[in-house]
């Protein structure tokens, strides 16, 4: 196996039950958290008057902390031999953190309540990631983190849908569509409680720490290339909060401004499937390059303008780069490294990707806040074509 495809086309294979139950799982989950943070970049300026570099601040913190903490779950779970455990706790966590948005009155609780959101992923990120590897056929791997992707950006549209529905139903209180996201994170914890089975394992294998030397010597050169071009297509791409804020700079009310979440999941759901079959049968590089030139694509037309026709455009662009790259980058890292090193193995992509994330985004609200929204557009256009330049 090499960064650039499989070694031989793979034949169908049905995914098991389990795969879809982790999907249904990540959906519910979604529409908890894009009930509320598909309304939070404008509950926190209009709401609590805090400024762009603010959201990005939180946004970053929030989104590079879960891709950090995913390092350590990573590992925990290769050196229990276990995966469900820490990805019910991580997901109890979530749930646990939806409260919190509605008691806000403050940034300061709204950061505590998202650092928590953002632990219980980082915890259950990796042993969910490595456990789809562990359940899905070896020539499927492309076509089951595409279907669960894909039914994760089902629940990411279906979410602020409801938040639109339900801020009309109640003249724009923000807190009370808080509560409501409280009961699909309690009934996406139940799914995955009842609904999936972790399959046997080898019980007499013996206990060792994946960071020891001569365990990470075992991940080979093709999978740092893959955690290298990670971390450059993230540094490319900065939080979705700031595709909001262009979208009511353009005159979206404040009520339909999750909007801009559904149009751009619509794609992304509709997208990750059919890419992540595509992924088992040719060239990643290629899926990559494709993916990298859609996303300096959706950086240009909302620099360009905020009139809504470029900001929609650009959404939708900015979803087909999501999901044409994302289950693709997951199967690169499940296919290149050891399986009994998988946790650790999307923990380490997932760090720098997360220091990335938390880079882009602090410079995205910097600028911003001094040169406005074309210049910060921009700069991740330029990001994107100097790792367009570094992929190929």
């Amino acid at each position: 196996m090499t960064p650039h495809g499989p070694t031989a086309p793979p034949g169908p294979s049905r995914l098991p039950p389990a795969i879809w139950a982790l999907g249904f799982v990540s959906l519910l989950m979604d529409i908890s958290s894009e009930m509320i943070h598909s309304l939070l970049p404008v509950f926190l300026v209009t709401g609590l008057g805090a400024s762009a570099l603010t959201v990005g601040l939180i946004e970053g913190a929030a989104e590079a902390t879960a891709l950090i903490v995913k390092v350590f779950s990573g590992v925990l779970s290769d050196t229990w031999v276990r995966r469900k455990p820490l990805a019910v706790l991580g997901y109890g966590l979530g749930a646990l953190s939806k409260p919190l948005f509605a008691l806000a009155a403050s940034g300061g609780l709204v950061l505590a309540a998202r650092l928590i959101d953002r632990i219980g992923k980082g915890i259950r990120g990796a042993p969910r990631d490595a456990l789809v590897a562990d359940l899905a056929p070896p020539g499927a791997r492309g076509a089951a983190f595409g279907l669960r992707q894909s039914l994760d950006t089902v629940g990411a549209f279906v979410g602020p849908l409801l938040a639109i529905g339900l801020m009309f139903v109640w003249a724009n209180d923000f807190r009370a569509v808080f509560w409501v996201a409280v009961i699909p994170a309690a009934l996406s914890v139940a799914m995955l409680v009842f609904g999936v089975r972790e399959p046997e394992r080898d019980s007499s294998r013996p206990v060792v720490n994946p960071l020891q030397r001569e365990q990470l010597r075992r991940l080979p050169g093709a999978y740092w290339w893959v955690v290298g071009i990670g971390a450059v297509f993230t540094l490319a791409r900065f939080s979705e909060a700031f595709l909001i804020l262009r979208a009511e700079q353009g005159g979206l009310p404040v009520a339909l401004t999750p909007l801009v979440l559904v149009a751009m999941n619509v794609v992304y759901a509709l997208a990750a499937y059919p890419f992540g079959r595509l992924a088992d049968r040719m060239s990643h590089a290629t899926l990559l390059a494709a993916g990298l030139v859609v996303l300096i694509g959706a950086d240009l037309l909302l620099a360009w303008s905020n009139h809504w026709t470029w900001v929609w455009a650009g959404v939708a662009l900015w979803g087909l780069h999501l999901g044409i790259t994302q289950g693709l980058l997951a199967t690169m890292v499940a296919d290149t490294a050891p399986a009994d090193l998988r946790g650790t193995a999307f923990g380490f992509f997932n760090l720098l990707s997360g220091i990335a994330m938390l880079l882009a985004s602090v410079l995205a609200g910097l600028l911003w806040d001094a040169f406005g929204a074309p210049l910060t557009f921009l700069a991740g256009a330029l990001f994107g074509a100097a790792s367009r330049a570094r992929s190929t």
